[in-house]
């Protein structure tokens, strides 16, 4: 066995790189992965997961460490771990050398989605998952214990299947040794999952009719409405953001508004490829502004707000998308009277079902329970985009058809239980079947509600947690459950069958993976019980869990609640001790100390329960200071410090919230130990060490390709190293310093560095302050908004002062609590005819304007009075052009500006045909 004290390989050395683009890569896999069993927000990725647990659980090996790299990067892939793998088996191997022989014994004490204890699991780990959220258990239990039990061949001797299910009527199948590749609980939850179809669909079907030609509805697409507020007009204004039914390259298909004035009222017709007249992403509401299309009145956002409140918005069937089976494709056609008629049956029907079955469960099987409707914290919006509308319990996100068929697949799942059991099923088998069945109720839910919308480039259902929140939607798709189409009942259990497939093979003890229901900040585990602790907590402010899985909760309550008394006793999901920032706390300061005291006694948790020659894995991201301060502080006190950091990308680039925000694009795996002793040390003497220490590591994320807001978060990991691992810091006049002090000092090194590398030079003699922080900015943020704070931060950094720079002459902007920084196109009418240019960017920026107006004689002039030298003006529009991405209007400029540039230094004067090759390079 390793040594206590011998470093592990995620200490030393880590393949960055490789990992890093698996994990991105790994946001495209759909059919096993986890991530479409259930939704789960801000799940990790599957390959960091699994490299970065390998990587701490072997040992450093000098002689060998290429050798083990090598063995990470072979497991990153998430084809490597598709079955049986020699290179996996090797590292089970190593592992259990690596301890004495045994499985080590690894924590989630924030287990989430599953995604690290799966991979624990998957390396032969004792794991234990533990969550405070009932959904996050529930899912764990799916992916961690379920199939490691049930999911093996041989594992089950009977499995109880509906009568007729591959055999005569009434038999039962058992899964004799002979079929070796079945799994019991796959085949078990296939057929249970097709016998709650059929009985669904003989209730339901009736209120989906395909049309006379046999096409069968795949989705309705209805559009809410509200009265014209103009007291002539009147007319009923269908609420529509866009009117595309279907945008691809090859296939366009519209709805056109036609207005009725005599009916006030908006009738429309569908049109196809040359005939689509108009444009169709002109719609009649815009962030709660309507305008109609009749009158050309419009509504003002408060407005319709209130007429919402008052109850006097509606909704209107408008299309239908229907697919023929033996046919590719879809195709659309107008609502008609007949289905209007379906929709009409389908309401009067729910409230018989309704009555009946809360009479039999005890409670409303429509959710009742109220959504909470503040937004969390300044970061996070929660289900606060609802408040207004006229929506305050979670049954309101349903029409009344999707009620009904939602409540109809909930009674079915119920009764597919008590099927099993007279079917001679074992009680805990049955459950394990029947909490699948539920899943596969919620995921029905998400592609179900008026939250979903229709989205053209794909023509498919887009679910409703399109983002970490629920925004307001104005015309949504209604999907037929029933269907062969996208987001119906039978789409479901396919993905749910291939993630349980794929959970059922991840190690070789069915005992070793198990999940407890309780509080990070309270573990029910003796102290130095873990080998390893690894975790993802979190993230401050970014995601408000309970808030947003309440969605499901109310459904798995109705669906498996009695299974799982314990998980289902409250309510809603417990919230008085999550740890997130929340401003149910007593408000956002109140719901920001909240956080700080549950992270920091969670870390303490961790350092009670790890070993003393333990390792810990924390995974965090945020893109600001004010987040990261507050989780290292937390990590020292309690006792923790870090050996390692890894900034490993997570996210794909392109992702809802990343354009017009300073997203980041990696999470950094923080590698921790238990603080041994007391040292104090001093200031002077840590800080040469965080800047070489940093220095080290930044070089070498800088060749593995780490850029932008990731690599000032980054150094962050090395800083702390060498700050964490004395008890204190001290100044020279005995004041402790401060993690605040220490992050600023940071970005002062980080800032220095990327700019010499940005510039390509060893000294950044030339450049003046403005332009270094405008090229930082660009590094860092592109055309991104800041919260003020970060902004004054990267200023100071470089030496400027921000108010200086937005007077209206400056190339800063400040709104509200956010700073941006303006593009040469942005700086407004009279800055071309300035004379005076105090810094760099200004001369840049007017540079740009002339070449593109073509002034050569203006350009000359401008830059030949210039007192900054040439070459620096120019290392400066092509550090600005390396930054930006491809595709960048501002960069196209710069690329311009340059092209035409003429090197003086080979001799040519202004006089000698002038700097530019031509007016327009």
């Amino acid at each position: 066995m390793a040594k206590p004290d011998a470093p592990r390989l995620i200490e030393v050395d880590f393949p960055l790189r490789e990992v890093s683009e698996h994990s991105v890569r790994e946001k495209n896999i759909r059919h096993g992965h986890i991530s479409t069993l259930h939704i789960w927000w801000a799940r990790r990725p599957l390959a960091a997961s699994r490299a970065t647990a390998l990587a701490a659980l072997l040992p450093d090996d000098p002689r060998h460490r290429e050798e083990l790299l090598g063995l990470v990067k072979s497991l990153a892939p998430w084809k490597a771990v598709q079955g049986e793998n020699p290179a996996l088996e090797k590292a089970r191997r190593l592992i259990l050398e690596a301890h004495g022989g045994r499985p080590p014994r690894v924590l989630d004490p924030f287990a989430g989605g599953g995604a690290i204890p799966l991979e624990a699991l998957r390396l032969g780990c004792e794991t234990y998952a533990v969550d405070y959220n009932p959904v996050a258990v529930l899912l764990n239990k799916a992916v961690l214990e379920y199939p490691q039990k049930f999911g093996r061949p041989g594992s089950v001797s009977f499995i109880p299947l509906p009568p007729g299910w591959g055999k005569e009527e009434g038999q039962q199948a058992i899964l004799s040794t002979s079929q070796e590749e079945k799994s019991p609980l796959v085949e078990a939850v296939r057929a249970w999952g097709e016998w709650v179809l059929e009985e669904a669909r003989r209730e339901l079907e009736r209120f989906y009719p395909k049309d006379e030609d046999g096409s069968i509805p795949v989705g309705y697409i209805w559009a809410r409405t509200l009265p014209c507020q103009n007291p002539a007009c009147g007319t009923e204004i269908p609420l529509m953001r866009q009117t595309w039914l279907a945008k691809k390259a090859n296939r366009r298909v519209a709805l056109k508004m036609i207005p009725n004035p005599e009916a006030k009222r908006v009738d429309f017709a569908i049109v196809e490829g040359g005939a689509i007249d108009f444009d169709p992403e002109e719609g009649t509401v815009s962030r709660a502004n309507v305008r109609c299309p009749l009158c050309g009145g419009t509504i003002n956002d408060s407005t319709t707000r209130r007429l919402f409140r008052e109850g006097k918005a509606g909704e209107r069937m408008v299309a239908v998308v229907l697919h023929k089976p033996g046919t590719t494709g879809k195709r659309y056609r107008l609502a008609t009277e007949r289905d209007l008629e379906a929709f009409r049956a389908a309401r009067e029907a729910l409230e018989t079902k309704r009555q009946e079955l809360w009479a039999e469960w005890g409670m409303d099987p429509v959710p009742d329970e109220p959504m909470s409707l503040e937004r969390p914290s300044p970061n996070a919006r929660g289900l606060s985009a609802l408040k207004g509308y006229n929506m305050y319990s979670f049954g309101d996100l349903f029409n009344p058809r999707q009620k009904l068929a939602l409540i109809t697949f909930a009674e079915k799942v119920r009764r597919a239980y008590g099927r099993m059991l007279e079917e001679g099923g074992e009680p805990e088998f049955a459950k394990a079947v029947g909490t699948y069945l539920a899943i596969a109720v919620d995921r029905l839910a998400d592609y179900d509600s008026e939250i979903c919308v229709w989205h053209t480039p794909k023509e498919l259902v887009a679910h409703t947690f399109g983002r970490q929140a629920l925004p307001m939607v104005w015309d949504y798709i209604e999907i037929n459950p029933l269907s062969e189409s996208t987001g119906n009942w039978r789409d479901s259990m396919d993905y749910l069958l291939r993630v349980m497939q794929h959970c059922s093979y991840s190690a070789g003890d069915p005992s070793i993976g198990r999940v407890q229901h309780a509080s990070a900040t309270s573990l029910p585990f003796p102290d130095a019980h873990f080998d390893a602790v690894f975790t993802d907590p979190p993230y401050y402010d970014n995601v408000p869990y309970s808030d947003l899985s309440d969605f499901f909760y109310v459904w798995l309550k109705r669906t498996v609640g009695d299974l799982y008394p314990d998980l289902f006793a409250t309510p809603l999901t417990p919230k008085s001790a999550e740890a997130v920032w929340h401003k149910r706390f007593g408000g956002y300061e109140e719901g920001k100390a909240h956080f700080e005291r549950q992270i920091t006694q969670a870390f303490c948790e961790i350092h009670r329960v790890l070993k003393d020659d333990g390792i810990a894995v924390i995974v965090f991201a945020h893109k600001t200071t004010e987040a990261w301060e507050a989780i290292i502080q937390a990590l020292l006190k309690a006792g923790l410090y870090m050996t390692a950091s890894w900034p490993i990308h997570t996210e794909m680039g392109a992702r809802l919230n990343a354009q017009e925000t300073a997203s980041l694009a990696s999470s950094i795996y923080m590698v921790c130990r238990k603080r041994t002793t007391d040292e104090v040390g001093l200031y002077p003497e840590v800080q040469r060490e965080i800047e070489e220490r940093v220095r080290e590591r930044l070089a070498q994320f800088w060749d593995e390709g780490i850029r932008g807001a990731d690599f000032f978060m980054s150094a962050i990991g090395p800083a702390v190293e060498a700050f964490g691992k004395y008890a204190r810091v001290e100044k020279l006049s005995g004041e402790e310093v401060t993690v605040g002090e220490l992050l600023e000092y940071v970005r002062k090194v980080v800032g220095e560095f990327a700019l010499k590398r940005i510039l390509e030079e060893g000294e950044l003699g030339g450049v003046d302050l403005p332009a270094r922080f405008y090229v930082l900015w660009r590094f860092a943020y592109n055309h991104a908004r800041v919260k003020f704070d970060e902004a004054r931060k990267l200023a100071q950094s470089v030496g400027i002062e921000l108010s200086e720079y937005w007077d209206g002459r400056g190339f800063l902007q400040r709104q509200g609590g956010l700073v941006w920084v303006l593009g040469p196109k942005e700086r407004g009418r009279g800055f071309l005819e300035r004379e005076r240019h105090e810094n760099m960017v200004d001369v840049l920026h007017k540079a740009v304007l002339l070449w593109e107006k073509g002034d050569r004689r203006g350009l000359e002039k401008l830059l030949s009075g210039s007192p900054f030298p040439q070459g620096a003006l120019r290392k400066v529009a092509q550090a600005v052009v390396d930054v930006l991405p491809d595709g960048d209007k501002e960069k196209q400029l710069l690329q311009g500006l340059l092209y035409g540039w003429r090197d003086t230094t080979s001799g040519r004067s202004p006089g000698q045909g002038g700097l530019f090759e031509s007016e327009q390079g």
